[in-house]
């Protein structure tokens, strides 16, 4: 019994450490000037041509109305309804994802551009950012010691009419940095406030 117990006492500390390790890698990332900036400006202006650009507000401002709401290709939706900051320095985003368009959705698009996160996470949130352009940083979907992310998973996919609830969670900005746009795939970028501790 004393061997099970600090094996899965080395565990969980091997995963603390591991986490809090991932979470200054990611801190430590700059956006730099890689491009996506023009990309997603073009992305937005299009959006707000159509009329599915982000709505702008704090959960105080607007309550029971989402934070953003934008409309991508193929009639997918995503709405985001909460970014709130959690005593462990992370912020969880949710939100609901709702399939308009007429036919299936299988969302592996949306799997993350890094390989190892991308084959843990096929069909998931595990490509989404939160971009903080006061401190010029990119903020990545944390991700547990097995390489999955700490996200929602769309396995299965989502028929057309289906919606779905999802969470996100990242890193925290710094405090004071709560203006951040969240990005994911081919969506347009939605802009949104972080509230919370």
């Amino acid at each position: 019994m004393r061997v099970r117990r600090t094996k899965k006492d080395r565990t969980r500390i091997t995963a603390a450490v591991v986490t809090a390790g991932l979470v200054l890698a990611v801190a430590g990332c700059s956006s730099g000037d890689d491009g996506d900036d023009t990309k997603s400006a073009a992305s937005s202006s299009d959006a707000s041509a159509d009329g599915g650009g982000a709505d702008k507000g704090s959960s105080g401002e607007r309550q029971g109305e989402p934070l953003a709401q934008v409309k991508g290709g193929g009639g997918i939706s995503l709405e985001i309804s909460d970014a709130e900051r959690d005593e462990g320095g992370f912020v969880t985003v949710t939100g609901k994802i709702r399939n308009d368009g007429g036919k299936f959705w299988s969302g592996v698009a949306w799997k993350s551009d890094e390989s190892e996160v991308g084959s843990a996470n096929p069909s998931s949130m595990a490509a989404a950012k939160l971009v903080d352009k006061k401190g010029k940083k990119r903020y990545y979907v944390l991700r547990d010691t097995e390489g999955r992310c700490l996200c929602t998973s769309f396995k299965g996919g989502m028929q057309s009419g289906d919606s779905k609830t999802w969470y996100a969670q990242f890193p925290a900005p710094p405090e004071g940095n709560d203006t951040l746009d969240f990005q994911i795939a081919d969506m347009p970028t939605a802009s949104i406030t972080v509230s919370g501790e």
